[in-house]
């Protein structure tokens, strides 16, 4: 028979030995040291205070009174270091380290996670809640394809239609853009300003066409009738038919008509339509800022009856000022499909 146990070496009580306390108290003191094992650090040398209760891991590169028990567990018990030598599958709580460890071929190592585990919140450097259940702090973030290749797919499923399934981009923890399926089925992005109001800059719907409801764009014209326009004159306009993106009417030309304000910085598809009655040789150009530019379009009699149309590329600043100068004479026609200005942002 042996005199010790197999796995923590605890010593046995001998029959008929004397000062069974000493054998008694010293398989204790193991048990102490070894259940529920807290190590406070891995050092090379014995500390200069320890306390009772204090346990260490010795380094490889022990010195001192420690020089031959590399790898061992040096437990401070009445003054005195009782040396474990632990063994595979030990664990313990390294306080240095706010980690639970376990011994594996020699080494500690961090416990390893069960094959399937199941988390109900998981945080990296970062602290998850019930609404972010999986919270990452980082710089960036990698998702690849297994090392056997093929591609890798991010799916973000939405119950209903009339849910969400979104990234959303935030500055200072505050919403400005959005993609995804936002409350229907067809993908969208939206721009916010002040996370509080956001307008759709793009949406797809599910037979691939493409929508931008924020896209500058307007027909800007009159209502029905007929004018004689005389040289030297300016016109604006009183009707905006078909308007978004923020085109509006500014201030007056002439009468009731007004120039049209531009609602922000970019290059412009501009087509100018004229419904020619009569004419004795016309030139009506599009003036910005009050000013006449060279995007006209010109006419003799001979284009009377006709309808003449241009298109330009214009750039354009927000807050541009659009009505339209004439020289020469000629008789308009106006109503829808007839004399108008059309702008489209590029």
């Amino acid at each position: 028979m042996t005199e010790q146990t197999t796995r923590l070496e605890l010593p046995y009580i001998l029959p008929s030995q004397a000062q069974k306390h000493v054998t008694h108290n010293e398989a204790l003191q193991r048990l102490d040291a070894i259940t529920q094992l807290v190590v406070q650090s891995e050092i090379g040398a014995p500390p200069a205070a320890p306390h009772d209760g204090d346990c260490f891991l010795i380094a490889s590169a022990a010195t001192g009174d420690w020089a031959s028990q590399a790898g061992k567990l040096a437990f401070r018990q009445d003054d005195t270091w009782i040396y474990i030598s632990p063994r595979d599958g030990w664990q313990a709580w390294f306080v240095e380290n706010g980690q639970a460890k376990v011994l594996q071929n020699g080494g500690w190592s961090d416990i390893p996670l069960p094959e399937n585990p199941r988390f109900l919140q998981l945080g990296v450097n970062a602290t998850a809640d019930t609404s972010n259940r999986l919270a990452v702090s980082s710089q960036a973030s990698l998702f690849t394809n297994p090392p056997s290749g093929g591609g890798h797919q991010v799916k973000v499923n939405k119950a209903s239609p009339n849910d969400t399934a979104s990234l959303l981009f935030q500055s200072g923890w505050s919403g400005r853009a959005e993609m995804g399926l936002a409350g229907n089925d067809s993908f969208s992005i939206k721009t916010s300003a002040d996370g509080a109001t956001w307008t759709t800059a793009l949406s797809i719907s599910g037979a691939g066409r493409v929508f931008m409801p924020a896209r500058p764009l307007v027909r800007a014209g009159r209502a029905a009738g007929t004018v004689s326009h005389a040289s030297g004159t300016t016109s604006g306009f009183t009707d905006l038919p078909l308007q978004q993106g923020g085109f509006a009417l500014g201030g007056v030309v002439s009468d009731t008509m007004k120039e049209l304000v531009v609602p922000a910085t970019a290059i412009y598809l501009v087509t100018l339509s004229l419904a020619v009655i009569a004419s004795s040789g016309h030139t009506v150009a599009i003036r910005i800022n009050g000013a006449a530019s060279s995007f006209a379009l010109n006419g003799t009699a001979s284009a009377a009856k006709s309808l003449q149309s241009a298109s330009f590329l214009v750039p354009l600043t927000a807050d541009d000022q659009i009505s339209l100068a004439h020289s020469g004479s000629c008789q308009l026609g106006y109503g829808t499909g007839k004399t108008e200005l059309a702008l489209m942002m590029l």
